[in-house]
């Protein structure tokens, strides 16, 4: 029998696998397993392959796991997916491997020893004595406290169920940190999977917005496989053209709507569903206000352009910080629009207020100072308060905050009953049809654009939307404005007949 040879390239190593089937391997696989060799090599070890759906890149990683017990029988792996069900399907892969390959039938343990050899874990012939197994199988929210990996392989740990909510989005953050006490130092971690989120784990870069300061794998080498990119002058090239060409790929993307196909098959970050709200139709600006008064007129400018109307919407709420674990509260937000004579509407503001137990005043002594501030810093003549549920006594507390601080501003009372759902869809809907609806930048760093990104109209979305319902309210309370006519219209003859002068021949005599 030919000896094993343990300084197989990954790239030979499966190419003898493929030969046992009589298949050839595709220039994409050639791709991933040259990298894959070079990275888990090298100094860093933190690795992310993300390639298209069906590109066959778990099969990749399984014979990835496999060499990797072939160059070394005492390394230890651990396989996390987002449940135990998937990490067991790679464990059931890997032993396959191992079985039929050539160059690790040697590591199968004897008959005697079967019950290294189970379905979730096993344990190849190794020189070490070791308490964990060769390769371990365990899902997302499974108990991995105590065990130790010299690699961990995150397999498609995010998936839509554990993605969709700003909650579950950082309950999979939280538990894949865990991982930093499994992996003993020097070891690998390689993530493989495709994004399922606009705020996905596999970001390449950070989003404010959700308060982050550095993408999630931050340092990571990455490999990106997109089922095709295109070439200057619009021309694709596809990365394994025998299977997914124009023709199947085409009916991939009308299958599955765009926003699926270009998470999926073009690996972009965007929600898999379908959003109402299209935030790259909401435009950015930088600019701030400009107040100056001339021959006792008040003129405030944005950009050069003169600001002809402002609303200002406060939706209160009790603004406690939550405790940890604890699902959060309706947040309180105040937003402030302003209309310009360019007949576009600028999101200059949208705050999202905090109180503090240990700062003295109850909660709405707090929250009323906040917004008096608020309206004295952005020249606002108005404000509409919300005044459904515990909103109906704040009025009165606003004004007498104001009157102390000697700020002139009337406080309007707003009592909305109209559905939430369809007061945002009303307010947004033809102001982004029509890209007349920008924000400001530090509006784009708070969480009214995650909002935007994952609300539904259809009741399916749980997620916060307090911050839409307070801009949504702006968008209601702005006056319309009628276009001013420039120069009298031009009086056309009319070319339906019958209705110009008549002038009829007479002979009459006076």
């Amino acid at each position: 029998m030919e000896e094993p040879v343990a300084d197989k390239a990954f790239a030979e190593f499966v190419h003898d696998w493929n030969s046992l089937s009589d298949l050839k391997t595709p220039a994409h696989h050639r791709e991933m397993a040259g990298w894959l060799e070079r990275e888990s090599g090298g100094g860093n070890r933190r690795m992310l392959l993300m390639a298209f759906r069906g590109s066959g890149k778990s099969t990749l990683v399984g014979l990835f796991a496999a060499w990797l017990l072939h160059r070394d029988p005492n390394r230890r792996l651990l396989v996390l997916a987002a449940d135990l069900k998937l990490a067991k399907k790679m464990v059931r892969n890997v032993k396959r491997v191992l079985e039929r390959h050539p160059a690790t039938r040697h590591l199968k343990p004897p008959a005697k020893d079967r019950d290294q050899w189970a379905a979730d874990q096993f344990t190849v012939v190794r020189p070490m004595e070791l308490r964990d197994p060769s390769m371990a199988a365990a899902g997302i929210g499974g108990n991995i406290t105590g065990s130790r990996a010299d690699v961990v392989i995150c397999d498609d740990v995010e998936v839509p169920r554990n993605s969709d909510t700003a909650n579950k989005r950082a309950d999979l953050r939280n538990r894949l940190s865990e991982l930093e006490y499994v992996l003993v130092p020097g070891g690998a971690q390689l993530y493989v999977g495709t994004p399922h989120s606009y705020y996905t784990i596999y970001a390449d870069e950070a989003r404010p917005e959700a308060g982050e300061t550095q993408p999630f794998l931050d340092g990571f080498a990455r490999l990106l496989l997109p089922v095709y990119t295109e070439e200057p002058g619009g021309r694709r090239r596809y990365a394994w053209k025998e299977r997914f060409g124009e023709a199947h790929v085409n009916r991939i993307r009308k299958t599955t709507g765009p926003n699926k196909f270009t998470s999926q098959m073009l690996l972009r970050p965007v929600n898999t569903a379908d959003g109402f709200l299209d935030v790259e139709r909401l435009g950015r600006y930088d600019a701030e206000l400009e107040y100056r008064e001339a021959l006792g007129r008040a003129v405030l400018t944005l950009d050069g352009v003169r600001m002809v109307s402002a609303s200002c919407w406060w939706d209160p709420a009790f603004a406690r910080p939550v405790a940890e674990g604890a699902p959060p509260g309706d947040g309180s937000v105040v937003a402030a629009l302003f209309g310009g004579e360019d007949g576009r509407f600028y999101l200059h503001r949208v705050l999202y207020l905090r109180v503090d137990p240990g700062a003295g005043g109850t909660e709405a002594d707090q929250q009323c100072g906040q917004v008096a501030r608020f309206l004295a810093d952005h020249h606002l003549p108005a404000i509409h308060v919300e005044i459904n549920g515990i909103g109906r006594f704040l009025p009165g507390l606003l004004r007498e905050r104001l009157r102390k601080e000697r700020l002139v501003a009337a406080v309007i009372e707003q009592s909305s009953r109209t559905a939430k759902a369809t007061r945002i869809r009303e307010a947004f809907d033809a102001l982004l049809a029509d890209r007349r609806l920008s924000a400001h930048r530090l509006v784009w760093d708070t969480p009214l654009i995650r909002e935007m990104r994952e609300w539904r109209p259809d009741g399916r979305y749980t997620g916060p939307d307090d911050g839409l319902d307070a801009v949504a309210g702006c968008l209601s309370a702005e006056p319309h404005r009628f276009d001013r006519a420039t120069a009298a219209p031009e009086r056309r003859a009319d070319w339906r007949g019958g209705g110009g002068a008549v002038v009829a021949p007479s002979d009459w005599e006076f």
